[in-house]
């Protein structure tokens, strides 16, 4: 039967059996032609051995190429600006721990993909004796990289500028009547239109005198007003600080101040409500006066105006003041130009898309202009004034809402008019930088920061500083030792102190000034936190005076020594004091965030203000002693040598960490 079947396999096809299979192992005249690339088939066959025999001599031989290659720094790399620290240990050709420790050398903390400066970069392949081409310098420079407005208004044509309208920033207490005032001033009806009759959006309206005019911006608070110049908008040419003759000076009117100084803008006091029984204009002028706002009628320069925003009293004065401080500002414009301005407000109408107040500050916006808005690009579709009504262009100083966005922009961005394709290029090249820069992890500023360069040399410029107190007495001491503080080429600015805990507010102007914040026996409150590592402010706190001087005297003179920082790992709220016979007080407490380690140290923070600063002592879940307890857990705390414990205490773990010192940075 077997020979039946091997004849039948020979009868369909040419030869004997075993003669084709002599054929396909010897791969002789009967074999098949070899696959593209492959082997024959008769060989593919009965040959697997030997093709993973053949695959290995392959590997080895790539291998041998690759390890006569050399492995030693290239000779030059190109560097086009910051890079990423695991793109830069491959293109040196070493570890990228060799990279990171060279980097600390430098007082440089980065980890392995995040980015570092050019410079940084470039002294490490220096150092390896590798040549850096290319950098910024050699990229093509254009205009509109100029991002600020300032820079933007900088190319004005000299011979075409144009006496523009003022614009005006409404500042002050709560409740002082700044939207009352303005209302007065527009002759409408604003104040009842706002929820509550509190200001919740920022407005710009225009208000006309004769063939004059003036440009208003109603804010919520000086927040607003300074987080539009802490993004470079320089928008405001007068600040009318607005304080109730039945009230007085006010912590937010002296907050107020601080930031109208820091933006370098004249002031004018508009003293409302001297219609009301209980009015006291000479206490009002006399709180100015402590605060360096002298009124001219007691000798000074400082534009007074009594005011009723009620009963329409006094807004034409305050007008002529106003106009009178632009004229002496000497403020011009360009209207021949393409538009340029700065976004105020920004928000998804229903409807109409992604629209924005826009005030434009030179040259002339028209509808059917192609412009750029910080990363942002558009086309404008419609503009509508102030006053509701459609219009088909806006001069210099005129707010105007726009229709025509991709997206929302950011409050503070600028605007610029450009070509279609050049404004999609430059809102595209600035989105990638924005990218690269959070991949940067910028480091906030603190003291350390202030000190001479490599070089030694002290760059000029002033440091400028926040302080926060827990009570007044302690304030107004740091103050007067602080003012004192200064050397031959540096002097101490303070732009702000007040007392209590470090706010939001504070924050923020720290941010547009460049400041770091002194905290003396008071701590950030949560906002404060998350906005102070969203914008990269650093807040230091103290609890002995002589160190806080002593640490500002240093920073002047430029030798801050390496010091521990104690940094916030951990916050437990205390829900329920839990008394224990023969033990004492335990903090029954839940942990909000971070971790609560046994032995650490701690501070318990009441209302803003440290009262106990010491180590946990014992920590408990249940009835276990525990080394540490994690976030969304309830544990018992017990505090070393301290009982006084109470409901909605917050207890702050902390760690000793040891901060780098790196370059100088000149905050001026």
């Amino acid at each position: 039967a077997g020979a039946g079947r091997g004849r039948r396999g020979a009868d369909r096809r040419p030869g004997a059996v075993g003669e084709g299979m002599e054929i396909r192992r010897r791969g002789g005249a009967g074999h098949r032609p070899a696959r593209p690339g492959g082997v024959a088939f008769g060989e593919s066959e009965l040959s697997g051995g030997r093709r993973v025999r053949a695959g290995r001599r392959r590997h080895r031989a790539a291998y041998a190429a690759r390890a006569q290659e050399p492995q030693g720094p290239p000779e030059s790399i190109t560097l086009a600006g910051p890079v990423v620290v695991a793109d830069l240990a491959e293109m040196l050709r070493i570890p990228a721990t060799e990279v990171i420790k060279r980097l600390f050398e430098r007082g440089v903390m980065a980890a392995i993909n995040q980015q570092v400066e050019r410079e940084h970069a470039r002294a490490i392949a220096e150092a390896l004796g590798v040549a850096v081409e290319g950098g910024p310098e050699t990229a093509p420079e254009s205009p509109v990289d100029r991002e600020t407005v300032g820079a933007l208004l900088a190319a004005d044509n000299p011979g075409q500028r144009q006496v523009r309208p003022p614009v005006v920033a409404v500042l002050g207490h709560v409740d002082h009547g700044k939207t009352t005032l303005l209302d007065a001033i527009r002759d409408s009806r604003v104040a009842q239109g706002e929820a509550g009759g509190i200001t919740q959006h920022i407005g710009a309206y225009v208000v006309r005198r004769g063939d004059r005019c003036i440009t208003f911006l109603d804010t919520p608070g000086h927040e607003a007003f300074t987080a539009l110049r802490a993004r470079g908008a320089q928008v405001t040419d007068v600040a009318v600080l607005v304080v109730a003759a039945d009230d007085g000076v006010m912590p937010q009117t002296l907050e107020a101040l601080s930031h109208a100084r820091a933006a370098h803008v004249p002031v004018v006091v508009a003293l409302n409500k001297i219609d009301r029984p209980d009015a006291n204009r000479d206490r009002v002028l006399q709180q100015l006066a402590d605060h360096g706002l002298v009124p001219e009628a007691w000798g000074g320069d400082t534009i007074v105006v009594p005011v009723s925003a009620l009963r329409r009293e006094g807004i034409d004065q305050l007008l002529e003041m106003l106009m009178l401080v632009a004229d002496l500002e000497d403020l011009h414009a360009d209207p021949q130009r393409a538009a340029v301005g700065t976004v105020i407000e920004a928000e998804v109408s229903r409807g109409r898309g992604p629209v924005a107040t826009v005030l434009v500050q030179s040259g002339t916006l028209r509808v059917g202009d192609s412009f750029v808005a910080g990363q942002v690009p558009g086309r404008v579709r419609a503009m509508v004034n102030d006053m509701g009504k459609a219009v088909r262009e806006a001069g210099p100083s005129t707010p105007v809402e726009v229709l025509g966005f991709d997206e929302v922009p950011q409050a503070g961005d600028a605007f610029q008019v450009l070509a279609e394709r050049e404004a999609r290029e430059v809102a595209a090249r600035r989105q990638e930088e924005s990218r690269r820069a959070a991949l940067g992890g910028e480091r906030a500023m603190s003291l350390a920061d202030f000190r001479p360069d490599a070089d030694g040399e002290r760059q000029p410029g002033d440091l400028r500083l926040i302080l926060k107190a827990d009570v007044q007495g302690s304030a107004e001491a740091l103050r007067g030792a602080l003012e004192k503080l200064h050397n031959e080429e540096v002097r101490c600015v303070l732009l702000h102190s007040g007392v209590g805990p470090v706010t939001e507010s504070d924050v923020i102007l720290a941010a547009a000034s460049q400041a770091t914040i002194l905290g003396f026996n008071v701590r950030p409150d949560a906002g404060a936190e998350r906005e102070a590592q969203r914008s990269g402010v650093a807040i230091q706190t103290y609890r002995i005076i002589y160190e806080l001087l002593d640490d500002v005297q240093k920073a002047l003179d430029g030798r801050l020594k390496p010091r521990f920082e104690t940094v916030t790992v951990g916050h437990a709220e205390v829900r329920r004091p839990i008394r224990i016979p023969d033990v004492g007080v335990i903090a029954g407490a839940l942990v909000t965030d971070g971790v609560v380690r046994r032995g650490a140290p701690c501070r318990l923070v009441r209302g803003g203000t440290i009262v106990y600063e010491g180590t946990i002592g014992s920590l408990r879940r249940f009835k276990d002693d525990v080394r540490e307890v994690q976030t969304g857990y309830e544990c018992g705390i017990g505090l070393e040598r301290f009982a006084d414990v109470k409901e909605e205490d917050v207890i702050e773990v902390l760690e000793q960490r040891e901060v780098p010192r790196v370059g100088a940075v000149a905050a001026g």
